[in-house]
């Protein structure tokens, strides 16, 4: 079992939980994912690794209640525990040789961005970071990037907070100057990353994407996270949980995963539903 030492709202539907689990803590890196079950009835699900504290031996995730199992996972307090916890899972984003890098995350994609961002102050490199949201009550993990960036835009697509606009804004004004990176790493919703590969692709500047959004059960048996990639003229198959998270952004269809993924939306719905209609009747749902 795996203690919940610290939970924290970061907004309405985005929760930060600390889980002491010292051997994942250990050898986690920025860019790898865990599997978590809350219950022995629980569902396998996929989530990226917030942050991690060696000395404490705890990992930091940060996930969105949008599902059955987020939503179980949400209503249980500091103390609590959790059924399983596997990792570090997946390939550590490649940041060797990495000098000046721009971080782009939306939403809670933010939550995988960080640890990124991060891990390349540390190692001494130049970090400007673009954060997006929809409004004002969705922006989070705000002063974390503040610490860790030399220069940080914060988005909204209202105006509400921040800049108004899209995380392509701020982009499309610095390559107009000729700002050069030698890295742009983009996290969040599919449609995002879609844009912000485009904005980047004129100026030949490696573009990288993490394909997260489309994990389901992590191990690659499921198939749901199957990725389409254009390389050199070819059609290349892979899955974003076993040969990733990260992908060349340039190289992954875009429309194609997004298509697959609204085939799963009604599924999702449906389960989450019943889970809030099962916490009810228990007297769990805290909210």
């Amino acid at each position: 079992m795996y203690k919940i030492v610290y939970k924290k709202a970061l907004n309405d539907s985005v929760i930060r939980m600390d889980i002491e689990a010292p051997f994942v803590a250990r050898s986690a890196r920025a860019g790898q994912f865990i599997i978590l079950r809350v219950d022995d009835e629980g569902e396998r699900i996929p989530l990226t690794v917030a942050g991690y504290d060696r000395e404490r031996g705890t990992v930091t995730i940060i996930f969105q209640v949008v599902g059955a199992t987020t939503k179980k996972l949400s209503a249980l307090s500091e103390g609590d525990c959790i059924s399983d916890f596997a990792g570090p899972l997946g390939m550590p984003t490649e940041l060797e040789g990495l000098f000046d890098v721009c971080i782009v995350g939306g939403g809670v994609g933010c939550a995988i961005a960080l640890p990124i961002a991060r891990a390349l102050h540390e190692a001494g490199a130049r970090v400007t970071s673009v954060i997006g949201f929809r409004n004002r009550e969705l922006v989070i993990l705000e002063d974390e990037f503040r610490e860790v960036s030399d220069e940080l835009y914060v988005m909204t697509d209202d105006g509400s907070y921040g800049s108004h606009g899209n995380v392509c804004a701020p982009l499309n004004l610095m390559f107009a100057d000729g700002r050069r990176f030698d890295k742009v790493i983009t996290i969040g919703p599919l449609i995002m990353m879609k844009f912000v590969t485009e904005a980047v692709r004129p100026t030949g500047i490696p573009c990288v994407v993490s394909m997260n959004p489309i994990m389901i059960d992590g191990t690659g048996m499921c198939g749901g996270c199957r990725l389409t990639l254009n390389v050199d003229g070819r059609r290349v198959m892979k899955f974003a949980c076993v040969d990733g998270p990260d992908f060349n952004g340039y190289e992954v269809d875009f429309d194609e995963a997004m298509s697959r993924g609204a085939m799963y939306r009604g599924f999702e719905r449906h389960a989450f539903d019943s889970a809030c209609n099962l916490m009810k009747k228990e007297g769990t749902d805290n909210g």
